[in-house]
């Protein structure tokens, strides 16, 4: 069952942001398995995010790898998974 997960961040600038990137990206997650989306937006300066995973053992795992990156650099991450209802593209 795919889901989607909103995270409620704070302390997140877009420097931050792009520095847990680069942080995935030299732990081999940069494109975790079972991510089938992943958008970021809002203020520059306290920026969210909203994934989409193929099923939530996904994003547990994808998680362990994750939590400790956004703690080092002192941003609070609130993950608020929930299945997902209905999907439309285009």
């Amino acid at each position: 069952m795919a889901i989607v997960v909103r995270f409620e961040v704070s302390g997140m600038s877009e420097e931050k942001y792009r520095e847990v990137l680069r942080r995935l990206e030299a732990a081999g997650e940069g494109a975790p398995a079972g991510r089938l989306r992943h958008i970021a937006f809002g203020d520059p300066d306290n920026l969210q995010v909203i994934d989409e995973y193929d099923q939530p053992s996904s994003f547990e795992r994808f998680g362990q790898r994750l939590v400790p990156i956004l703690q080092e650099l002192d941003i609070r991450a609130t993950p608020i998974p929930a299945p997902i209802v209905n999907e439309i593209a285009g």
